[in-house]
């Protein structure tokens, strides 16, 4: 049998047809070939754990990277979820008061985030999560900030100067995201639990936020469908998520 390899697939795009989109059934017959042959699969999603928990259990996948890296889930327990730098995104955020622009947090590990008033849900058309308006929100007084969500066009991001010191990911044109974009961080953590060697990791993405996890220590495959920026850093270029491109990379380097 070939040496065992341990794959992390980036879930929306990559192991599904768009955002929060069904996953191919060649996908999903990949997935469970490469369990068979012996290999470790993994998730490394950028969504907050408790939403990417209850999607990697409906695929029977127990082990995975959320919060772009900043949390780390095996055989289905939690092991860590961090925070935002706590004192930046305080920084972050009074900018954004100063400048009246409206802003959401998620400070809890849910599909919930909180605003203070309904001009943000106005302005981003936007149902990723719950948003609850809260008035007397203080975010000074929160222990943890897992994401910032920023209504702003990519023209107002650019006048944004805190954001030189965070993370963001834009999924949508009214607003940006400000969370953890290092999922490789959580991958490097996942190996050494494992007492694995990175030589042994491939990796499966499509946007901006797989571009850390694009790595010379292991091999990183971009999807047809991928930005051109994965691809150019890629070791290999599969077909598309809807020309069943997982299905190929995997029999290209005979995987399955």
């Amino acid at each position: 049998m070939e040496k065992k390899k341990f794959f992390f697939f980036d879930y929306d795009g990559t192991l599904t047809v768009g955002p929060g989109g069904d996953i191919p059934e060649s996908a999903k017959k990949t997935i469970d070939l490469l369990s068979k042959n012996g290999h470790f699969v993994a998730v490394a999603t950028g969504r907050i754990q408790c939403d990417a928990h209850e999607l990697c259990n409906k695929i029977g996948i127990h082990n995975f990277v959320s919060d772009g890296g900043n949390g780390l889930t095996i055989n289905g327990k939690l092991i860590y979820l961090e925070s935002l730098d706590i004192p930046l995104a305080i920084q972050l955020l009074d900018e954004l008061e100063q400048k009246r622009i409206s802003w959401a947090v998620t400070c809890e590990n849910s599909r919930i985030r909180y605003a203070k008033n309904e001009n943000f849900t106005r302005e981003i058309k936007d149902t990723y999560m719950t948003t609850i308006v809260k008035p007397e929100l203080d975010y000074n007084k929160l222990d943890q900030l897992y994401k910032v969500f920023i209504s702003c066009s990519p023209e107002k991001q650019n006048e944004l100067i805190m954001l030189e010191h965070l993370p963001s990911v834009r999924f949508n044109p009214n607003c940006l995201f400000v969370e953890p974009d290092d999922k490789a961080a959580g991958i490097v953590k996942m190996i050494q639990h494992f007492n694995a060697s990175q030589q042994d990791v491939v990796v499966f993405g499509d946007g901006m936020n797989d571009l850390k996890m694009f790595r010379e220590e292991w091999t990183s495959i971009a999807m047809g469908n991928a930005r051109d920026a994965l691809k150019e850093k890629a070791d290999f270029v599969t077909k598309s998520h809807v020309e069943d491109g997982i299905e190929y990379a995997c029999r290209h380097f005979g995987w399955i």
